[in-house]
């Protein structure tokens, strides 16, 4: 692992990017290594979990942890809109619109 990151962080720089070590993060899948991973004698942080465009990811790959921040998201979401959700003057076809567009995006795309 240490070589494959060192290799990309070459091939970066040698296109002129820098990997960001203090944005950099490991996450261990599958293994017993416990090594440090470094860039430039800088270790990178090992982490447990980390969200990835919208997904999060841990080290078993379950979904039980992504599922479970999903739902908890859209219920604060629905939660913040419950005047809209109580009253009288909107329409149910109103309300249905609201819901698909602000509750069913965060839900689905953890936005």
């Amino acid at each position: 692992m240490q070589e494959k990151t060192t290799n990309v962080a070459a091939a970066s720089a040698a296109v002129g990017l820098n990997v960001h070590k203090g944005k950099s993060k490991i996450l261990r899948y599958n293994t017993a290594c416990t090594n440090r991973i470094t860039i430039d004698e800088e270790a990178l942080e090992d982490v447990k979990t980390f969200t990835h465009l919208g997904s999060m990811i841990d080290e078993h790959r379950g979904s039980d942890s992504d599922v479970k921040a999903r739902i908890g998201k859209a219920r604060a979401a629905y939660l913040q809109l419950k005047y809209i959700w109580k009253s009288k003057q909107l329409s149910t076809n109103i309300k249905a619109r609201i819901f698909n567009t602000n509750i069913k995006t965060v839900l689905l795309y953890g936005v």
